[in-house]
């Protein structure tokens, strides 16, 4: 840890290097209930698979109490315990493939400080730029946003829900059972506790259960366009998590087709907004 001002992050860059590899992209496809036979060289990455690759490699000593690497490093030390991808907007300006050498190159946006209802939060945004490897053009751009929160206080009472839009055109029942949430930490060598130990989840970070991944429900809404709207190409897209999803019941993803824009979003049995996405698409 350091007494440097959190700010003094703003601006650190880092790259790193990977290949496109068959045998996650098949098992993210069998993860979502998909055919995962015929991934080769050559197959096109869905967007948001690129999440696959450039994972947080660390050594065991390294891990922190919540399963994610030890503070500081790239990301700024924050001293708040509990940590969530809070939103994303990307942009996909040329196509990846299976096999394709990549390099992402990341540089720390910005940090802010604010007090909201359950206290102290920190806001660190990260400018992703994903390119094969040797060339100059990004071929996707990604602002990540993390928020840190305090330590979630005994029997305070959770927000108000957010009501979820009610025009669906088509929809789709989840099941987020234990399983589906360990295959996608393991994809994505996820080591936050909140997803696979019900303890830690319930106990120190006081949810009613496992938590669902927020990028395994926006790749189920990015699912979702593709399973309803084949032949449709995703250029852009943004999502904004508004409260957890759970194992201990169904969610929803759903959408509508607005013109050259997808409306997208994920929803309780009761109507309460989880997570509220926009794609851009052609086609």
């Amino acid at each position: 840890m350091t007494d440097a001002p959190l700010t003094d992050w703003i601006g650190r860059e880092e790259t790193l290097a990977d290949t496109i590899a068959p045998v996650p992209v098949a098992a993210l496809r069998a993860t979502l209930d998909l055919d995962p036979d015929g991934v080769a060289p050559g197959t096109p990455l869905p967007p948001l698979w690129h999440w696959l690759s450039f994972l947080p490699v660390r050594r065991q000593s390294e891990i922190g109490p919540d399963g994610h690497p030890q503070r500081g490093g790239f990301l700024p030390p924050v001293a708040l315990p509990r940590r969530m991808w809070a939103g994303s907007q990307l942009e996909w300006r040329a196509p990846l493939a299976v096999g394709d050498a990549v390099e992402r190159t990341s540089r720390i946006a910005d940090v802010v400080e604010k007090d909201g209802r359950s206290g102290r939060l920190v806001f660190v945004a990260v400018q992703h730029e994903v390119r094969r490897a040797g060339e100059a053009d990004a071929a996707i751009v990604e602002r990540q946003d993390i928020v840190y929160r305090e330590a979630a206080q005994p029997g305070a009472p959770p927000p108000p829900p957010t009501p979820a839009p009610t025009d669906a055109a088509f929809t789709r029942r989840i099941e987020p059972d234990p399983v589906l949430l360990f295959r996608y930490s393991a994809l994505t060598f996820n080591g936050h506790r909140i997803h696979y130990d019900r303890t830690y989840a319930t106990g120190e970070e006081g949810y009613a259960g496992l938590v669902v991944h927020g990028p395994l429900i926006a790749t189920l809404l990015l699912d979702l366009v593709a399973r309803e709207l084949p032949g449709v190409g995703v250029t852009a897209f943004r999502f904004r998590g508004v409260s957890p999803a759970l194992d201990t019941a169904p969610f929803h993803v759903s959408g509508r087709r607005e013109g050259e824009t997808v409306r997208l979003w994920a929803h309780d049995a009761a109507g309460a907004l989880h997570m509220d996405a926009t794609a851009t698409v052609r086609g």
